[in-house]
């Protein structure tokens, strides 16, 4: 096994006074040449929204757009008829393709909005582009990881256009988890979004994270009560 240990502190940041943006890779003004992306993983942004504010209507085109509220709820609406508000517990995915527009903004007029937003890179181009959303309840299962996102939307998942999946978790202090690639050769990036875990000796905190490569499996140590986002894609 492979791996580097990204700590929150590193990432890049952006404060756009309504919006609070952190960013894993490079995006917008933040460039770091060794932080371009990780294999068909481009972005990885963890936003705070201020209530009532948000992203007007902007295009994308041939790209996978996971949006993972952890708090607070998302209003969407996109050219494809999507349109509906996203609350902390669902999961949004946007397939680009051939070009859509849409917009995002915070539902609520006084609680801040904070999520995660992914790009991944397709593996078909120019597809009709198009829009789903599920709930996945990772509360009432602990201990284990759920797939939110998947090539074939196996257990309940959402499809992308990609052999890369997202899952998350959340563990109690003092277990072990071992976690499996899902497919021999892609890479995992995770992150930590809450509590502390110790991978390969290396202890992790809140929003650090940890790319790993030339995995099978690998042994997860909880410390504290710990909150898990797993991305594996192809390299």
């Amino acid at each position: 096994m492979k791996y580097s240990i990204v700590k929150s502190t590193s990432r890049g940041g952006a404060d756009h006074g309504w919006l609070q943006a952190k960013h894993s890779f490079s995006f917008a003004q933040f460039y770091d040449e060794k932080m371009i992306h990780f294999g068909q993983l481009r972005v990885l942004n963890d936003d705070v929204i201020a209530p009532a504010m948000g992203f007007g209507t902007h295009p994308h085109d041939n790209m996978e757009i996971i949006t993972i509220p952890l708090s607070g709820a998302i209003s969407h609406k996109d050219s494809t008829g999507g349109e509906g508000t996203i609350p902390a517990g669902d999961v949004q995915v946007m397939s680009a393709g051939s070009g859509v527009t849409h917009s995002e903004f915070n539902a609520s007029k006084t609680e801040f909005l904070n999520l995660f937003q992914i790009w991944i890179f397709p593996n078909k181009k120019n597809v009709v582009p198009r829009y789903d959303q599920k709930s996945f309840d990772i509360h009432s299962i602990p201990n284990q990881f759920h797939t939110l996102v998947s090539p074939d939307a196996r257990e309940n998942s959402l499809m992308i256009h990609q052999q890369a999946f997202i899952k998350r978790g959340v563990f109690d202090a003092g277990s072990t988890i071992s976690l499996a690639s899902e497919i021999a050769g892609n890479g995992i990036y995770m992150m930590v979004i809450d509590g502390d875990i110790t991978i390969a000796g290396e202890e992790l905190n809140k929003r650090d994270a940890i790319s790993i490569t030339d995995i099978r499996s690998v042994e997860i140590l909880i410390g504290k009560a710990a909150d898990i986002l797993v991305i594996e894609v192809p390299l």
